[in-house]
């Protein structure tokens, strides 16, 4: 008996056995996976429970299903991020629906990521990211407010450039970032926000942007859908 046994359902287990076989590659794209009744032999399962690990994958974005002809891997691409990436919106690309504006009590982690006094403000835009109109990602931005307060940053509507741009305005251009990377389960509004499946955890990053001389000008958290993406990261080694 292992020491730590898996206690999930095991409709979740077959679910993610079958995810891990498709994001190798083992059930390659646009092939049809086994039959039900192949299933049902390999993992030793009732058919419901078979039905239930499928729709959990169909929820997901990684299987369809043919009337009459049987269930096939979609041909689904996930977004690899490039972690220094800013995503320019584009007709057919990245667009950015603006939830909220304000000045705020940032959170502690914000505070000590920015620097400032616990008892200082900072302004924060909060934004959905879409592709191709469908949710990816919810952003908090925070700036401080003796940088932001009465600039575009401020202001409850887009920014021509985006923040990048703003920030490279007022005299602090983008020099560095650092990303801290974690997933956790999602919150109700995450769920509702990036309409989420069940079960789908999220990636959390917590992003600090410097400027000139590493001052800290934005701390932000960026959620997506767990199911959605890949990081990629390129690190020198000489």
């Amino acid at each position: 008996m292992p020491k730590h046994a898996d206690k999930r359902p095991r409709h979740q287990q077959i679910a993610a056995d079958l995810r891990a076989l498709i994001m190798a590659g083992t059930l390659p794209r646009n092939t049809q996976i086994p039959s039900t009744q192949q299933l049902v032999d390999k993992y030793d399962a009732a058919n419901a429970t078979i039905q239930r690990a499928l729709t959990i994958l169909k929820n997901e974005g990684y299987l369809y299903g043919v009337p009459g002809k049987g269930v096939f891997v979609r041909d689904k691409q996930p977004f690899v991020i490039d972690v220094a990436a800013y995503f320019a919106p584009s007709p057919e690309g990245f667009t950015y629906k603006l939830i909220d504006v304000r000045e705020v009590q940032p959170p502690v982690e914000v505070v000590d990521a920015l620097g400032i006094a616990p008892n200082e403000t900072a302004i924060l835009r909060h934004r959905l990211l879409l592709h191709a109109g469908e949710p990816i990602e919810l952003s908090w931005s925070y700036y401080p407010a003796s940088i932001a307060a009465g600039t575009p940053l401020a202001e409850r509507k887009r920014i021509r450039g985006g923040a990048p741009q703003a920030l490279a305005d007022l005299g602090y251009p983008q020099q560095n970032l650092t990303d801290q990377i974690s997933t956790r389960p999602p919150t109700p509004e995450e769920v509702e926000g990036l309409e989420l499946p069940e079960e789908v955890p999220v990636i959390r990053q917590f992003r600090v942007i410097y400027s000139n001389n590493m001052q800290p000008v934005e701390a932000s958290i960026l959620v997506k859908g767990g199911h959605l993406y890949e990081l990629k990261y390129k690190v020198a080694t000489t």
